[in-house]
């Protein structure tokens, strides 16, 4: 599927351009781009890979010239480049706006001129009735590669759409165990508070399913499980066997009590693939008379939601969490 490619990852530097490298680099592979705007993390990163396949490209998604010279002979493009705290996001919304939105546009009209192969656009459960900055701003970045997908010619654009990846930057996985190993009390927002639960390597399996099975335009979709917040205080406490107390510190800024993976609209079309849900693209045009005598059928259905798929118990969360690092 990738060999003899050339894949450019823009945000490469943070955990899922990390994650991609780990399964990747071994592999027959041609070679990996690095496009970021942190020169410390790309020197970084240059120290530890050490690896010759790899190439570190300066730039910000912002500064469409400076993409478009890192996609001159590229085959494949995963757009990970974004602005993701939600509260950053909404006290500084421009910011999100510039980069979640018009970079994308930026990277999809370079993709097109450079006549790349497929682009994979990374999107968060944020874009689903969005209520934060953050969130407005990833749901315009699905609506904009969508409505690009139709004019793209023979450049493939896909999205997928995940939940909290555990222990990626900005979860609050670390800052538990920051806390616990400091025998300081553990800072929860709402202890009822539902997140999905996926692993950076199901965030990886994501983006390469959408890879091989993605129309353009389509919007791919995990079928993770999730915890309370407070569950997964107890299950780190648990596993380190601490006695440091849970604080309840209130919502901040844009946060949702439960997070939503698809609205009941799109999963009113959406393909059941077994462990993935696909939202076909609605292609058609702004002629809704023709479409008018055909007509939908329309059904009472429910939202996919970090309250109504599946719960983990406390012994799955633990063994989860080991998986990813977190064990005595």
């Amino acid at each position: 599927m990738f060999k003899n490619k050339t894949l450019l990852i823009t945000g490469g530097t943070g955990s899922f351009g990390n994650a991609v490298l780990k399964k990747f680099l071994n592999s027959d592979i041609k070679e990996i781009r690095i496009f970021s705007r942190d020169e410390k993390k790309q020197d970084d990163m240059r120290r530890k890979y050490q690896s010759s396949k790899i190439k570190y490209f300066l730039g910000d998604v912002r500064d469409k010239a400076s993409i478009s010279n890192a996609m001159i002979g590229a085959d494949l493009v995963f757009h990970a480049a974004a602005l993701k705290q939600v509260p950053s996001c909404e006290f500084y919304p421009i910011e999100a706006v510039k980069t979640n939105i018009l970079g994308t546009e930026n990277v999809l009209n370079s993709a097109i001129e450079n006549k790349i192969q497929k682009v994979i656009c990374l999107s968060t459960d944020k874009a689903v009735y969005p209520i934060n900055a953050m969130g407005v701003s990833k749901a315009m970045m699905e609506r904009v590669f969508v409505a690009k997908s139709r004019i793209s010619g023979k450049t493939k654009i896909v999205g997928t759409r995940y939940g909290n990846v555990m222990a990626s930057r900005g979860s609050v996985i670390p800052l538990f165990h920051s806390q616990i190993l400091n025998n300081k009390p553990i800072t929860i927002t709402e202890p009822n508070m539902t997140r999905f639960m996926m692993t950076l390597e199901n965030a990886v399996d994501l983006v390469l399913f959408a890879f091989k099975n993605g129309n353009s335009g389509d919007i791919f979709v995990q079928k993770s499980p999730s915890s309370t917040i407070g569950d997964l205080a107890k299950a780190l406490k648990q596993i380190y066997n601490s006695k440091v107390k849970i604080k309840t510190i209130g919502i901040r800024h844009g946060e949702k009590m439960h997070e939503t993976l698809l609205s009941k609209e799109e999963r009113q079309v959406s393909q059941d693939l077994n462990n993935y849900f696909r939202i076909p693209a609605d292609n058609r045009d702004l002629n809704y008379d023709k479409f008018f005598t055909k007509g939908m059928d329309s059904k009472p259905i429910e939202e996919f939601n970090s309250y109504n798929t599946e719960r983990l118990t406390e012994q799955q969360l633990i063994d989860l969490l080991a998986s990813i690092g977190y064990k005595k």
